[in-house]
């Protein structure tokens, strides 16, 4: 019986331990998923809606109807 209490005891520290290795790579991770996001919305809104180039001097800009 003490050696299974004791096998148990190792097994869910063994898997605590890799538990907590595991969310930790996830949190290591974390910052540089939310920069990629905050790239690809910038992009996205980029393309969505393009900026025009400024009128040149000697254009009118366009009258408005």
């Amino acid at each position: 019986m003490d050696g299974t209490a004791i096998i148990i005891i190792l097994a869910v520290a063994g898997v605590v331990t890799f538990l907590i290795y595991a969310i930790k790579g996830v949190l290591d991770q974390l910052p540089d998923v939310i920069e990629s996001a905050g790239k690809a919305r910038d992009a996205w809104h980029r393309f969505k809606k393009p900026e025009l180039p400024p009128p040149a001097d000697d254009q009118e800009p366009p009258a408005a109807a």
